[in-house]
């Protein structure tokens, strides 16, 4: 009998790690859980409190009394924010821009962790996010880091805002996604970096099916 594991999925922004992990979950019938909506849903609730992005113990008070789950409705996960369906609201630019204004805070990160550990603790599981094999999941039998390049980045932006119906400037989107990078990259607590056990598989020229089958191949590489 095939055995059951972790499976961390770590990259920048826009580099498709929500939808390749949705899919991957899916094929595996395992538990997708996607922190980045996590931290999404916290700033959707900033914005609506007024709670500046730079009030750090603001920003934990807002956290300890939110209400974050994942509900799977037909073949799509939504987000529940406080009893509300998000799945949509928290895609737009105003959250995409704020995020990791919200999300380079030590204490929200901390105990955003517990959570997402929490939720983990099933068996099967696949998460995405910034710092899942680094921090999240050290121990993951599987790690990916998912990149591709800021042109393409922008481009999958661009494409998903009007899709949403969202007003949307490419060269806004990609001054976006470069300076979401430094904030990443360069945040003090559990920055965005590559673990030293990860697989880098670059999407650039893949698409969304070559890259889960690339993943599904290591998967079968650690469960046989």
């Amino acid at each position: 009998m095939n055995k059951v594991i972790k499976i961390a999925i770590d990259g920048p922004a826009a580099a498709g790690k929500s939808t390749v992990a949705k899919k991957i979950a899916q094929k595996l019938n395992y538990t997708y859980i996607d922190t980045g909506a996590m931290y999404r849903a916290l700033t959707l609730k900033a914005i609506q409190m007024n709670t500046p992005f730079d009030a750090e113990v603001d920003l934990v008070k807002v956290l300890k009394n939110l209400s974050i789950k994942f509900v799977q409705i037909s073949d799509q996960q939504h987000i529940i924010l406080d009893g509300k369906d998000v799945t949509e609201s928290i895609r737009a630019p105003k959250v995409t821009q704020n995020v990791s204004k919200v999300a380079q805070h030590k204490k929200v990160r901390e105990l955003m962790v517990k959570r997402q550990q929490e939720l983990s603790k099933t068996s099967g599981v696949v998460m995405d996010g910034r710092d899942i094999g680094t921090h999240v999941l050290p121990n993951a039998e599987l790690k990916i880091f998912l990149v591709a390049s800021v042109d393409e980045r922008a481009e999958r932006r661009y494409r998903e805002d009007l899709s949403r119906g969202f007003s949307s400037n490419l060269q806004d989107i990609k001054a976006e996604i470069i300076k979401r990078d430094q904030e990443d990259e360069n945040r003090t607590f559990s920055p965005l970096v590559k673990a030293d056990d990860a697989v880098e598989i670059n999407s650039t020229h893949l698409s969304i099916d070559e890259v889960v089958t690339k993943i599904l191949q290591l998967v079968n590489q650690k469960i046989i």
